[in-house]
């Protein structure tokens, strides 16, 4: 096989924070959403508390971000940014998407405000 040359890497390391900023960004909104009387009894009623909807999130992301899903025989890093990117798109069906769109995110991809 050959041996991709470093800028390959830097732009795979680069991509890092396209996906985690907006899940530690939601993770941190989370006490500013439950300020609102509705939203906090929404997620009093789906998730148990604020502390249950957080850890719903980083343990779905952790178990699935990392699988190996994205593995095609290339390097370690590609399967795992893969799995990460995988994750990502299914979002819309996680039950805490909701909860995601309320607290203003936009998407993986970049900032469309």
């Amino acid at each position: 096989r050959d041996v991709p040359n470093a800028l390959v890497f830097i732009d795979k390391y680069t991509q890092i924070p396209r996906f985690l900023s907006p899940i530690v960004d939601f993770c941190d909104s989370i006490p500013e959403l439950s300020r609102n009387d509705q939203i906090a009894s929404y997620i009093g009623e789906q998730f148990g508390s604020e502390r249950n909807l957080k850890m719903a999130v980083l343990a779905d992301y952790f178990k699935h971000g990392f699988d190996g899903s994205g593995d095609d025989g290339g390097s370690c890093i590609d399967g795992r940014l893969t799995s990460s990117w995988n994750w990502t798109s299914r979002i819309v069906k996680k039950n805490y998407y909701h909860a995601f769109m309320l607290s203003g995110f936009q998407g993986f991809d970049g900032d469309f405000k």
